[in-house]
């Protein structure tokens, strides 16, 4: 680990509390001249502080400690035994060892808890504040009456939904949907035939970028049975363009 690590890991202990207080009073004094010290422990508050909300407190039992306590002093009275005795004496930092360990567990537990956290937010987040895109709508109506068809189109995915108002089946005809737009030439394009259930393929407008969608003109016509046989429109036909609007419409 670099300096700048073992810093970093200093300053989270500090914000985690996890150090004990002589270490926690030094590490605040130092910050006081340490500009890094300070920014690193500022950025793992900010990173930290927000989850608090979310955390609920749960207390130790209440002898946790004092036993905690109790096995470092029945290891240091085990090693001195050993020193009055021809035993081998565990070294003296072994009871070092086990209490930064200790603190280590303590840090690593609230350090995975936190991490958790915000794992948990990243993913809900955009579940809570991403607002779905609004659908592109046009209709199609022939002067004063009421509208024959009203057409949604997703312009991120493109996904097309024809929904049928006014019109209705016509015996030995289609409805056919047409396309047109200055860069696609001077002459419309079939979308497709409409169904008998008058829709369409949801991605009957996949190979248009969503800004010709928006700029192009959606024409409906009327045609024999399985569609227009000159690849143009031939019969009666409505015409619309796409206008953003809300979910609710």
């Amino acid at each position: 680990m670099t300096d700048r690590d073992d810093l970093d890991m200093l300053a989270a202990e500090y914000v985690l509390g996890t150090l004990d207080a002589e270490e926690r009073t030094r590490v605040a004094q130092r910050r006081q001249d340490d500009a890094t010290l300070n920014d690193l422990i500022e950025a793992w508050e900010a990173r930290l502080a927000p989850l608090g909300d979310e955390i609920q407190e749960v207390a130790p039992g209440p002898d946790l400690l004092k036993r905690i306590e109790q096995r470092i002093d029945d290891l240091e009275a085990e090693r001195a035994a050993a020193a009055g005795s021809d035993e081998h004496v565990p070294p003296r930092d072994n009871v070092y060892q086990l209490q930064r360990r200790l603190r280590f567990w303590q840090w690593g537990t609230c350090l995975a808890t936190a991490a958790a956290l915000v794992l948990a937010v990243l993913l809900l987040a955009p579940l809570q504040t991403q607002q779905p895109p609004k659908p592109f709508v046009a209709v199609f109506q022939q002067n004063d009456q009421q509208p024959a068809f009203m057409v949604s189109v997703e312009l991120p995915s493109r996904d097309l939904h024809v929904q049928a108002v006014a019109a209705e089946p016509l015996p030995d005809k289609s409805y056919q949907m047409w396309i047109k737009e200055d860069s696609l030439g001077p002459k419309p394009r079939s979308v497709g035939v409409l169904n008998d259930d008058l829709s369409l393929a949801a991605n009957a407008l996949s190979e248009y970028s969503p800004e010709l969608l928006k700029r192009a003109t959606f024409g409906i016509s009327v045609e024999p049975p399985g569609g227009s046989p000159t690849g143009q429109p031939t019969g009666p036909a409505i015409h619309g363009y796409l206008y953003p609007a809300t979910r609710n419409l």
